[in-house]
């Protein structure tokens, strides 16, 4: 069994605890208006145009973006730097994408790493079914889980998709007892609103346990702006602006009120 990875990051200190290998798997059944990722969208490969300088002189070629890989050769990865991962207390993180929507590939790759002595997460959008999240808890450590917004239409409007069953895995989670750290992405004009934001409050609040170890605030950027003409894809976010350091700290001082722990980036 293979899956199709678009980008693997060694040295990861943004996905989970410690030093970690990161595999980003293609495709993902969502469309969101910010994604910096938009390599990730398609399940399919894709070939484009990638152009070099070399002082003057510019070096264009095709570059095809997605490659299989079998669960043998994610675990030939991984020990390559197996003595960083274990000084470190890292691990290994499947991220997107959406890893779900290759969930048959994820589920073996999470046993053999597991069988292997790895530490493992899934950053997740929670759009899957909740069978799936049922098989992969026993072999997942960790879940590195989105929540994008609290109320349907809006989140219908900014993905493409409905957040009901993202919202039920959400508490499915909560009570497998496994780690988990909630990601929201701050969105200027889409979910910063302060009525938004206190009702998201309330929900981490009404649903916490002892699963819920912390609240990555994702600060909206544009690194991924330059990548969607590549693919051949609108870029939908004009000219927003990133929120500013101050605007972050406050909003970390703001959730903060829920009694869980608060980091502002991954």
């Amino acid at each position: 069994m293979k899956g199709l990875i678009f980008s693997v990051k060694k040295y990861s200190i943004h996905d989970g605890p410690g030093i970690r290998v990161t595999f980003f798997l293609k495709g993902c059944p969502l469309n969101c208006k910010w994604c910096h990722n938009p390599e990730g969208i398609s399940p399919f490969t894709e070939t484009v145009m990638q152009t070099n300088r070399v002082g003057d002189r510019e070096f264009s070629n095709d570059k095809v973006v997605g490659k299989y890989y079998s669960v043998d050769e994610v675990l030939e990865i991984l020990d390559k730097d197996k003595v960083f991962m274990d000084q470190s207390k890292g691990g290994v993180t499947f991220s997107g994408g959406e890893p779900m929507l290759q969930f048959e590939f994820l589920l073996e790759a999470l046993k053999a790493c597991k069988e292997n002595g790895y530490h493992t997460a899934v950053d997740t959008s929670g759009y899957s079914s909740s069978e799936s999240y049922k098989s992969i808890i026993p072999f997942t450590d960790l879940f590195l889980f989105d929540i994008k917004h609290i109320d349907e239409v809006s989140h219908i409007e900014s993905t493409g998709v409905s957040n009901y069953g993202i919202l039920d895995n959400y508490r499915l989670l909560l009570e497998c007892g496994k780690h988990i750290m909630v990601r929201i992405p701050v969105i200027p004009g889409i979910n910063d609103d302060p009525d938004h934001l206190e009702r998201l409050k309330h929900f981490l609040i009404s649903t916490k346990t002892d699963s819920l170890k912390k609240i990555n605030l994702l600060p909206f950027h544009k690194i991924g702006s330059s990548k969607y003409k590549k693919f051949n894809i609108p870029y939908k976010m004009g000219n927003t602006e990133p929120p500013d350091r101050e605007e972050m700290q406050i909003l970390k001082e703001f959730f903060l009120e829920t009694g869980i722990k608060v980091k502002i980036g991954g």
